[in-house]
């Protein structure tokens, strides 16, 4: 076989089997669609737009993680500046006089490089998690 036509998301099945993009022939987006009796039906709005959230908040997700840790309170300050977040850190207090359970949502890629930061600046228990869903 010379030449195929293959579906793509990553171009790892191409790697594989030692094939090379010659030429895009469509590039796509996802698209969900409804008809407009649908769509005036307010119980099947609701549910669509429910759905739509959802897999919104999935695709938001991609490439996210959360991180959890324990942090001394004198810590906070040193362990807020190496912390990138959506927003700023939950933080709660734990039951252990003095110390603070804090959580942020943020790039994957950047994990790995600041864990080791985060633990040298006092966090301890870090864990990191993956997210199905991110609803903004």
């Amino acid at each position: 076989m010379d030449a195929i036509v293959e579906l793509t998301e990553t171009g790892s099945s191409l790697r594989a089997n030692n094939l090379r993009i010659v030429e895009d022939v469509l590039t796509s987006t996802t698209r969900l669609i409804t008809n407009n009796k649908a769509w005036n039906d307010p119980w099947k709005r609701e549910k669509i737009e429910n759905l739509a959230i959802l897999l919104q908040g999935a695709l938001a997700a991609e490439g996210m993680v959360g991180l959890k840790m324990n942090v001394e309170e004198k810590n906070l300050k040193k362990i807020e500046r190496i912390l990138p977040a959506l927003k700023k850190p939950t933080i709660s207090k734990l039951d252990l006089k003095g110390w603070l359970a804090l959580e942020v949502i943020l790039e994957e890629k950047t994990v790995k490089k600041i864990i080791p930061s985060l633990k040298r600046a006092g966090a301890e228990g870090i864990i990191e998690y993956p997210l199905n869903k991110v609803i903004y």
